[in-house]
């Protein structure tokens, strides 16, 4: 299976406090951006590694790229200002790849998540080879219904909350933000695109509450904490794609 590797990192860093795209702040002596890409760019799976920036950042990503992970191929794409516009952008810069059918799968994934492991990757990207489509998360059994007069019911039955990386099909998922672009629909994610304008069979697989998405400053202290308990050097994670932390249960 070829797998395309889509990495986000258009955001901003308001809610986390920082004057520039919080993917780029510094995380247990690497930037956060880092982790995710040294991550995909260790699955054999992997074939393509593209790295989605606001344009403004492109000086920055240089830097970046040749000082921290110098020997990774990566390919640079630029954004839009929603995320269905960044997404949109990196499949056309592979459409014709995915068209000729050197791609089965593509993997998209939020730069602000450096904790996603090797195993959760491999695990979503199997899946999605193998049915369709695939989505990490883990169960939510804290979800409330507020009526109009505000009152409140526990949801009942089986609900999660869905993280990154996400992996689909190439072709259907092409085909879908390419009808998507024309209609000037955007989803929240790339797994409500792909609800929306295909028939995929979209899976869940289980994730670790660890996975955690870099917001606040409260979450960058987590990461932290998370990265140095398990912590091991960079180059190691590269070559050998070994998790830089453990998975335990929701």
């Amino acid at each position: 299976m070829h797998v395309a590797a889509v990495v986000l990192a258009g955001g901003s860093g308001t809610r986390v406090g920082a004057d520039r795209n919080k993917v780029y702040l510094p995380l247990a002596g690497r930037s956060i951006i880092s982790w995710s890409l040294a991550t995909m760019s260790g699955l054999a799976e992997v074939t393509r590694l593209i790295l989605v920036v606001r344009p403004a950042d492109r000086p920055l990503v240089a830097d970046l790229l040749a000082t921290e992970l110098p020997e990774i191929d990566v390919e640079l794409v630029d954004g839009g200002a929603l995320r269905q516009d960044s997404e949109w952008q990196a499949l056309r810069h592979l459409g014709a790849d995915i068209r000729a059918g050197d791609i089965d799968v593509v993997l998209i994934h939020d730069g602000a998540r450096p904790l996603a492991t090797p195993a959760l990757c491999r695990a979503v990207i199997a899946t999605a080879g193998t049915h369709g489509g695939a989505i990490p998360g883990v169960p939510a059994a804290d979800l409330v219904r507020v009526d109009p007069a505000g009152r409140g019911e526990a949801l009942a039955g089986r609900h999660i909350r869905v993280q990154t990386p996400q992996a689909f099909a190439a072709a259907p998922l092409l085909t879908a933000y390419e009808t998507a672009a024309g209609a000037g629909y955007a989803a929240t994610d790339t797994a409500g695109c792909v609800q929306h304008y295909t028939d995929l069979d979209v899976h869940w697989v289980r994730s670790s509450r660890d996975n955690i998405k870099v917001t606040t400053p409260g979450d960058l202290g987590r990461a932290e904490a998370l990265l140095q308990v398990a912590a091991e050097p960079l180059q190691d994670r590269i070559e050998s794609g070994h998790p830089m932390a453990g998975q335990p249960g929701p």
